[in-house]
């Protein structure tokens, strides 16, 4: 992907990917399959797992032990990443108006 950061470059290959996170490596060809997670590949089509890669198995792995399926985890990823989009985007908007003050702003309709 065409991130610079460099816990988004992936350099773990899938049996040492699994290893790290303590997953079988089936289960992460079955959360790619579902779309929880999508690791680089080489130009041959090898998986390679980043830094953030291994982050979000572990995530999975947290809400797995909650008792949340994998529709429920994907849901639960998805809203996670939006959250943080949002924190980002009020954040630069603060920067932006020279209010460095963390402040609660109300949702609309709340």
């Amino acid at each position: 992907m065409g991130s610079n950061d460099p816990r988004e470059h992936g350099v773990y290959a899938i049996s040492v990917a699994a290893e790290l996170v303590g997953m079988g490596q089936q289960n992460l060809r079955l959360y790619e399959r579902k779309g929880l997670l999508q690791p680089q590949r080489t130009e041959k089509g090898t998986r390679r797992y980043s830094e953030a890669d291994l982050t979000r198995l572990r995530r999975i792995s947290e809400l797995l032990g909650l008792g949340l399926n994998l529709s429920g985890i994907r849901l639960v990823l998805l809203l996670e990443a939006d959250n943080q989009a949002l924190r980002h985007e009020l954040s630069g908007r603060r920067l932006a108006s020279g209010s460095g003050q963390q402040r609660r702003t109300p949702l609309p309709g709340a």
